[in-house]
């Protein structure tokens, strides 16, 4: 396995866990990842979208035993977590009640997106 491919692994593990990880996060750093009042699970749209990133951050997760095989995975992650990021970024500018996500979520998809992203070009070279 290149060198690429062994950092590509790790950080999909990484992803994975960091997505399967929101609600802690929630319950931790309120301001950086939830968008409503009360506990994460006060809240139906939050539990729902926990649930659809827990469900990514296991499939990345396992993705990182063979990422070649996973590449349209891996690309949706990157896509999706940008297209994610820019509309929450959009949202906490226009709510100053949600600022902190400028701090919190939105630069942790963007750094996934672009580590995954430059991986992924580097093992298609």
């Amino acid at each position: 396995m290149s060198d690429s491919n062994r950092l590509l692994a790790i950080v999909l593990r990484i992803s994975g866990v960091a997505f399967c990880s929101l609600y802690l996060m929630a319950i931790l750093w309120p301001s950086g990842w939830a968008w409503h009042e009360g506990s994460p699970g006060a809240s139906d749209y939050y539990l729902m979208i926990v649930g659809v990133y827990a469900t990514l951050g296991i499939f990345l997760f396992r993705a990182a035993n063979n990422p070649s095989a996973h590449a349209s995975l891996i690309w949706f992650t990157v896509w999706s977590s940008v297209v994610h990021a820019a509309i929450m970024a959009y949202e906490s500018l226009r709510n100053p009640m949600h600022q902190g996500h400028l701090i919190g979520d939105v630069p942790a998809l963007l750094l996934i997106a672009l580590a995954l992203g430059v991986l992924m070009k580097k093992q298609a070279a």
